[in-house]
Protein backbone atom coordinates (compact mmCIF):
# COMPACT_ATOMS: atom_id res chain seq x y z
CA UNK A 1 0.00 0.00 0.00
CA UNK A 2 1.51 3.49 -1.22
CA UNK A 3 1.78 5.91 1.66
CA UNK A 4 1.84 9.74 1.84
CA UNK A 5 3.54 11.82 3.67
CA UNK A 6 -0.10 13.15 5.13
CA UNK A 7 -0.45 9.22 6.64
CA UNK A 8 2.77 10.81 9.23
CA UNK A 9 1.78 14.09 9.25
CA UNK A 10 -1.24 14.88 11.46
CA UNK A 11 -3.67 17.72 10.89
CA UNK A 12 -4.11 20.36 13.45
CA UNK A 13 -6.72 19.81 16.32
CA UNK A 14 -7.55 20.57 19.59
CA UNK A 15 -8.02 18.61 22.36
CA UNK A 16 -10.74 17.50 23.93
CA UNK A 17 -12.24 18.86 26.91
CA UNK A 18 -10.52 15.75 29.31
CA UNK A 19 -7.99 15.19 26.93
CA UNK A 20 -4.46 14.79 28.92
CA UNK A 21 -0.95 15.71 27.70
CA UNK A 22 -0.87 13.05 25.13
CA UNK A 23 2.79 11.13 23.56
CA UNK A 24 3.31 13.74 21.08
CA UNK A 25 2.84 16.72 23.04
CA UNK A 26 5.27 14.99 25.53
CA UNK A 27 7.94 14.15 22.61
CA UNK A 28 7.92 17.67 21.82
CA UNK A 29 8.22 19.20 25.60
CA UNK A 30 11.78 16.64 25.75
CA UNK A 31 12.94 18.81 22.32
CA UNK A 32 11.85 21.60 23.62
CA UNK A 33 12.92 23.75 26.86
CA UNK A 34 11.39 26.72 28.61
CA UNK A 35 13.41 29.02 31.04
CA UNK A 36 13.34 28.23 34.66
CA UNK A 37 11.60 31.37 35.87
CA UNK A 38 14.03 31.20 39.09
CA UNK A 39 16.87 32.42 35.54
CA UNK A 40 15.26 35.52 35.50
CA UNK A 41 17.45 36.93 38.06
CA UNK A 42 20.41 37.09 35.22
CA UNK A 43 20.02 40.13 33.02
CA UNK A 44 21.45 37.93 29.90
CA UNK A 45 20.27 34.79 30.05
CA UNK A 46 22.63 31.84 29.77
CA UNK A 47 22.48 30.07 26.43
CA UNK A 48 21.53 26.48 28.29
CA UNK A 49 18.84 28.20 30.22
CA UNK A 50 17.52 30.39 26.96
CA UNK A 51 14.10 28.74 25.65
CA UNK A 52 14.49 26.11 22.63
CA UNK A 53 11.90 25.76 19.94
CA UNK A 54 13.15 23.33 17.15
CA UNK A 55 10.74 22.81 14.64
CA UNK A 56 12.38 20.11 13.07
CA UNK A 57 15.96 18.12 13.30
CA UNK A 58 18.99 20.44 14.79
CA UNK A 59 21.40 20.72 11.22
CA UNK A 60 24.67 19.09 12.18
CA UNK A 61 27.12 21.67 11.00
CA UNK A 62 30.59 20.50 12.06
CA UNK A 63 33.71 23.38 12.10
CA UNK A 64 34.82 22.34 8.42
CA UNK A 65 31.30 22.72 6.73
CA UNK A 66 31.42 24.98 3.21
CA UNK A 67 28.31 27.17 4.44
CA UNK A 68 27.62 30.18 2.53
CA UNK A 69 24.42 32.65 2.77
CA UNK A 70 22.98 33.85 -0.09
CA UNK A 71 21.53 37.00 -0.81
CA UNK A 72 19.26 36.79 -3.95
CA UNK A 73 16.17 37.03 -5.59
CA UNK A 74 15.14 40.85 -6.62
CA UNK A 75 18.60 42.46 -6.27
CA UNK A 76 20.81 44.03 -8.43
CA UNK A 77 23.87 41.92 -7.18
CA UNK A 78 23.85 38.29 -5.50
CA UNK A 79 25.47 37.83 -2.44
CA UNK A 80 27.35 34.60 -1.32
CA UNK A 81 29.30 35.05 2.03
CA UNK A 82 30.77 32.52 4.67
CA UNK A 83 30.54 33.37 8.27
CA UNK A 84 33.93 34.38 8.46
CA UNK A 85 33.37 37.11 5.88
CA UNK A 86 30.40 38.13 8.08
CA UNK A 87 32.19 38.33 11.13
CA UNK A 88 35.32 40.39 9.51
CA UNK A 89 32.55 43.44 8.90
CA UNK A 90 31.50 45.69 11.36
CA UNK A 91 29.66 43.99 13.72
CA UNK A 92 26.27 45.45 15.93
CA UNK A 93 25.04 43.83 19.41
CA UNK A 94 22.15 44.16 20.63
CA UNK A 95 20.17 42.78 23.89
CA UNK A 96 16.89 41.24 22.73
CA UNK A 97 14.31 39.09 24.87
CA UNK A 98 13.27 36.45 22.88
CA UNK A 99 9.66 34.71 23.53
CA UNK A 100 8.00 31.92 21.49
CA UNK A 101 4.71 32.95 19.59
CA UNK A 102 2.70 29.75 21.64
CA UNK A 103 4.15 30.80 25.10
CA UNK A 104 1.11 29.78 27.20
CA UNK A 105 -0.91 27.22 24.91
CA UNK A 106 -1.08 24.89 27.38
CA UNK A 107 -3.20 26.80 29.40
CA UNK A 108 -6.16 27.63 26.67
CA UNK A 109 -9.71 25.42 26.82
CA UNK A 110 -9.97 23.99 24.52
CA UNK A 111 -5.97 23.11 24.42
CA UNK A 112 -4.40 23.56 20.83
CA UNK A 113 -2.65 20.36 20.39
CA UNK A 114 1.23 21.61 20.13
CA UNK A 115 4.37 22.35 21.92
CA UNK A 116 2.81 22.26 25.03
CA UNK A 117 3.85 25.76 26.88
CA UNK A 118 3.08 27.53 30.29
CA UNK A 119 4.89 30.61 30.62
CA UNK A 120 8.50 29.82 30.36
CA UNK A 121 9.36 30.21 26.37
CA UNK A 122 11.16 32.93 26.90
CA UNK A 123 14.92 34.38 27.17
CA UNK A 124 17.10 37.19 26.99
CA UNK A 125 20.47 37.23 24.87
CA UNK A 126 23.16 39.53 23.31
CA UNK A 127 23.14 39.20 19.99
CA UNK A 128 25.92 40.07 17.59
CA UNK A 129 25.94 40.31 14.11
CA UNK A 130 25.76 42.51 10.84
CA UNK A 131 22.97 44.20 9.98
CA UNK A 132 20.34 42.84 7.65
CA UNK A 133 19.99 46.29 6.10
CA UNK A 134 23.65 46.74 5.00
CA UNK A 135 23.55 43.55 3.33
CA UNK A 136 20.46 44.21 1.57
CA UNK A 137 21.82 47.50 0.53
CA UNK A 138 25.04 46.33 -0.71
CA UNK A 139 23.04 43.85 -3.15
CA UNK A 140 20.33 46.35 -4.14
CA UNK A 141 17.10 45.59 -3.26
CA UNK A 142 14.21 46.12 -6.55
CA UNK A 143 12.21 49.15 -5.76
CA UNK A 144 9.06 46.66 -6.64
CA UNK A 145 10.58 44.20 -3.88
CA UNK A 146 7.56 43.51 -1.11
CA UNK A 147 9.11 40.45 1.00
CA UNK A 148 12.54 39.26 1.63
CA UNK A 149 12.13 35.07 2.59
CA UNK A 150 14.35 33.63 4.94
CA UNK A 151 15.34 30.27 4.56
CA UNK A 152 17.00 27.78 7.10
CA UNK A 153 18.51 24.75 6.75
CA UNK A 154 16.36 22.64 8.77
CA UNK A 155 14.28 20.62 7.08
CA UNK A 156 10.89 18.53 7.65
CA UNK A 157 7.26 17.86 6.96
CA UNK A 158 4.26 19.63 8.79
CA UNK A 159 0.85 18.97 8.43
CA UNK A 160 1.68 16.91 5.10
CA UNK A 161 3.75 19.64 3.87
CA UNK A 162 7.72 19.08 3.22
CA UNK A 163 9.55 22.15 3.68
CA UNK A 164 12.56 24.03 4.79
CA UNK A 165 11.65 26.41 7.63
CA UNK A 166 11.12 29.66 5.60
CA UNK A 167 9.70 33.12 6.91
CA UNK A 168 9.43 36.81 5.28
CA UNK A 169 9.94 39.94 6.44
CA UNK A 170 8.16 42.91 4.65
CA UNK A 171 10.70 45.25 2.61
CA UNK A 172 10.58 47.65 5.04
CA UNK A 173 10.98 45.93 8.29
CA UNK A 174 13.92 43.82 6.53
CA UNK A 175 15.58 46.89 5.80
CA UNK A 176 14.52 49.30 9.24
CA UNK A 177 16.37 50.67 11.57
CA UNK A 178 13.19 50.29 14.35
CA UNK A 179 14.10 47.53 14.84
CA UNK A 180 17.36 46.75 13.45
CA UNK A 181 16.89 43.23 11.67
CA UNK A 182 20.57 40.99 12.61
CA UNK A 183 22.30 38.57 10.58
CA UNK A 184 23.61 37.17 14.31
CA UNK A 185 26.76 34.66 14.52
CA UNK A 186 27.44 35.51 18.32
CA UNK A 187 25.50 35.02 21.48
CA UNK A 188 26.19 36.61 24.51
CA UNK A 189 29.76 36.84 23.28
CA UNK A 190 30.35 33.34 22.08
CA UNK A 191 29.80 31.51 18.86
CA UNK A 192 26.06 30.25 18.52
CA UNK A 193 25.46 27.47 20.28
CA UNK A 194 24.02 24.76 17.26
CA UNK A 195 20.42 24.55 19.45
CA UNK A 196 20.67 28.48 18.31
CA UNK A 197 21.54 28.25 15.23
CA UNK A 198 25.22 27.86 14.58
CA UNK A 199 26.25 29.54 12.65
CA UNK A 200 24.38 31.97 11.91
CA UNK A 201 20.68 33.29 12.46
CA UNK A 202 18.16 35.46 11.86
CA UNK A 203 17.37 38.46 15.42
CA UNK A 204 14.41 40.14 15.03
CA UNK A 205 13.92 42.04 17.56
CA UNK A 206 10.19 42.84 19.27
CA UNK A 207 9.13 39.98 17.10
CA UNK A 208 8.08 36.23 18.44
CA UNK A 209 10.41 33.83 17.73
CA UNK A 210 8.57 32.64 14.60
CA UNK A 211 10.90 35.04 12.72
CA UNK A 212 13.92 34.69 14.38
CA UNK A 213 14.99 31.88 11.65
CA UNK A 214 17.82 29.99 12.91
CA UNK A 215 20.48 27.99 10.48
CA UNK A 216 19.97 30.89 8.39
CA UNK A 217 21.28 29.83 4.58
CA UNK A 218 19.34 31.98 2.06
CA UNK A 219 17.72 35.54 2.33
CA UNK A 220 15.66 36.28 -1.45
CA UNK A 221 13.99 39.24 -1.74
CA UNK A 222 10.89 39.00 -3.95
CA UNK A 223 8.68 41.40 -5.89
CA UNK A 224 5.08 38.82 -4.53
CA UNK A 225 3.76 38.48 -0.94
CA UNK A 226 5.80 34.52 0.30
CA UNK A 227 2.78 32.64 0.90
CA UNK A 228 5.07 29.41 2.51
CA UNK A 229 3.63 27.31 4.63
CA UNK A 230 5.28 28.81 7.60
CA UNK A 231 3.52 32.58 6.85
CA UNK A 232 0.02 31.76 5.46
CA UNK A 233 -1.12 28.38 7.27
CA UNK A 234 1.14 28.57 10.55
CA UNK A 235 1.12 31.74 12.57
CA UNK A 236 -1.59 32.71 11.99
CA UNK A 237 -4.42 33.78 14.71
CA UNK A 238 -7.50 32.53 13.48
CA UNK A 239 -10.86 31.12 15.79
CA UNK A 240 -12.00 28.76 13.33
CA UNK A 241 -9.74 26.84 11.01
CA UNK A 242 -11.50 28.59 7.41
CA UNK A 243 -10.49 31.89 8.08
CA UNK A 244 -7.39 33.38 6.87
CA UNK A 245 -6.31 35.36 10.24
CA UNK A 246 -4.16 37.96 11.74
CA UNK A 247 -0.34 37.32 10.94
CA UNK A 248 1.51 36.93 14.57
CA UNK A 249 4.25 39.50 14.52
CA UNK A 250 5.21 41.69 17.15
CA UNK A 251 5.21 40.30 20.72
CA UNK A 252 2.55 41.49 23.33
CA UNK A 253 3.30 42.58 26.60
CA UNK A 254 3.75 40.51 29.11
CA UNK A 255 5.44 40.39 32.63
CA UNK A 256 6.51 37.16 34.77
CA UNK A 257 7.14 36.73 38.31
CA UNK A 258 10.44 34.80 39.79
CA UNK A 259 8.58 32.49 41.87
CA UNK A 260 9.15 33.28 46.23
CA UNK A 261 10.66 30.78 48.13
CA UNK A 262 10.60 27.14 47.82
CA UNK A 263 8.83 24.99 45.82
CA UNK A 264 6.88 21.17 46.32
CA UNK A 265 8.93 19.31 43.56
CA UNK A 266 5.52 18.19 42.00
CA UNK A 267 2.77 20.82 42.28
CA UNK A 268 5.75 23.78 41.91
CA UNK A 269 3.46 25.14 44.91
CA UNK A 270 5.38 27.83 46.48
CA UNK A 271 6.47 28.00 50.16
CA UNK A 272 7.39 31.56 52.60
CA UNK A 273 7.41 32.73 55.92
CA UNK A 274 5.13 35.37 56.92
CA UNK A 275 6.68 38.81 56.74
CA UNK A 276 8.52 40.81 54.05
CA UNK A 277 8.79 38.95 50.74
CA UNK A 278 10.77 40.41 48.29
CA UNK A 279 9.16 39.60 44.80
CA UNK A 280 10.58 40.32 41.40
CA UNK A 281 10.24 39.26 37.93
CA UNK A 282 10.78 40.67 34.06
CA UNK A 283 8.57 42.77 31.73
CA UNK A 284 8.60 43.12 28.37
CA UNK A 285 6.82 43.68 25.25
CA UNK A 286 7.72 44.02 21.43
CA UNK A 287 5.25 46.57 20.33
CA UNK A 288 6.44 49.96 22.58
CA UNK A 289 8.47 50.21 25.83
CA UNK A 290 6.93 48.87 29.28
CA UNK A 291 5.89 51.62 31.25
CA UNK A 292 4.45 50.15 34.28
CA UNK A 293 3.87 46.55 36.17
CA UNK A 294 1.20 46.10 38.39
CA UNK A 295 1.43 43.07 41.09
CA UNK A 296 -1.43 40.99 42.94
CA UNK A 297 -1.27 38.45 45.83
CA UNK A 298 -5.35 37.89 45.53
CA UNK A 299 -5.52 36.07 42.38
CA UNK A 300 -6.47 39.53 40.27
CA UNK A 301 -8.79 41.12 42.92
CA UNK A 302 -6.41 44.06 44.36
CA UNK A 303 -3.42 45.95 42.39
CA UNK A 304 -0.12 47.35 43.55
CA UNK A 305 2.47 49.21 41.67
CA UNK A 306 5.29 47.49 41.23
CA UNK A 307 9.37 49.59 40.86
CA UNK A 308 10.42 49.44 37.23
CA UNK A 309 13.87 49.70 36.79
CA UNK A 310 15.16 51.99 33.55
CA UNK A 311 15.44 50.27 30.34
CA UNK A 312 19.02 51.64 30.33
CA UNK A 313 19.45 51.96 26.28
CA UNK A 314 18.02 48.43 26.30
CA UNK A 315 14.90 48.78 24.00
CA UNK A 316 14.39 45.47 23.14
CA UNK A 317 14.99 43.43 26.06
CA UNK A 318 13.23 42.64 29.60
CA UNK A 319 12.98 45.14 32.82
CA UNK A 320 12.96 44.21 35.98
CA UNK A 321 10.52 44.92 38.59
CA UNK A 322 10.37 44.48 41.92
CA UNK A 323 7.45 45.08 45.17
CA UNK A 324 7.81 44.00 48.35
CA UNK A 325 4.86 41.69 50.03
CA UNK A 326 3.62 41.99 53.14
CA UNK A 327 2.86 38.03 53.83
CA UNK A 328 0.69 36.55 55.80
CA UNK A 329 -0.63 33.02 57.00
CA UNK A 330 -2.75 31.15 54.15
CA UNK A 331 -3.10 30.37 50.60
CA UNK A 332 -2.72 33.36 47.85
CA UNK A 333 -1.99 33.57 44.24
CA UNK A 334 0.26 35.92 42.98
CA UNK A 335 0.04 37.76 39.67
CA UNK A 336 1.98 40.33 37.41
CA UNK A 337 0.46 42.51 34.62
CA UNK A 338 2.33 44.55 32.32
CA UNK A 339 1.02 48.20 30.81
CA UNK A 340 3.24 49.37 27.64
CA UNK A 341 3.14 52.98 25.80
CA UNK A 342 1.03 51.90 23.42
CA UNK A 343 -1.86 51.76 25.94
CA UNK A 344 -1.71 47.94 25.68
CA UNK A 345 -1.58 45.82 28.91
CA UNK A 346 -2.18 41.65 29.89
CA UNK A 347 -5.69 40.40 29.98
CA UNK A 348 -7.21 38.90 32.97
CA UNK A 349 -9.14 36.57 30.79
CA UNK A 350 -7.18 35.30 27.56
CA UNK A 351 -9.07 35.86 24.37
CA UNK A 352 -8.64 32.17 22.87
CA UNK A 353 -7.06 31.37 19.47
CA UNK A 354 -6.81 28.17 17.26
CA UNK A 355 -2.97 28.29 17.53
CA UNK A 356 -2.74 29.17 21.05
CA UNK A 357 -0.61 32.21 19.51
CA UNK A 358 0.00 35.51 20.92
CA UNK A 359 -1.74 34.66 24.79
CA UNK A 360 -0.39 36.82 27.47
CA UNK A 361 -2.79 36.09 30.27
CA UNK A 362 -1.48 36.95 33.51
CA UNK A 363 0.36 34.31 35.45
CA UNK A 364 -0.78 32.73 38.31
CA UNK A 365 2.02 31.50 40.70
CA UNK A 366 0.15 29.61 43.97
CA UNK A 367 1.85 30.19 47.34
CA UNK A 368 1.67 28.87 50.72
CA UNK A 369 2.63 31.62 53.57
CA UNK A 370 3.38 29.28 56.56
CA UNK A 371 4.09 30.25 60.27
CA UNK A 372 7.53 27.70 60.28
CA UNK A 373 8.59 26.42 57.09
CA UNK A 374 10.55 22.77 57.39
CA UNK A 375 14.14 23.56 55.92
CA UNK A 376 16.76 20.93 55.09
Amino acid sequence: MRRRLADVSAPARLAADDEGVGRDELALATRNHGLPLEAMRHDITPPGLHYVLTHYDIPYVPDDTDWRLTVDGRVRRALSLSPAELRGRPAVTTRVTMECAGNGRALLTPRPVSQPWLVEAVGTAEWTGVPLRLLLAEAGVDPEAVDVVCTGADHGVERGVEQDYQRALPVDVATGQDPEVLVAHTMNGAPLPPQHGSPLRLVVPGWYGMAQVKWLRGITVTDTRFTGFQQSVAYRIRREPWEEGVPVTRIAPRALLVPPGFPDFMSRTRVVAPGRVPLQGRAWSGGAPVTAVEVSTDGGTTWHQADLEPGLGHRWAWRRWSWNWPAVPGEHVLSARAHDAGGHAQPLEQPWNRGGFANNLVQRVPVLCVEQPVHG
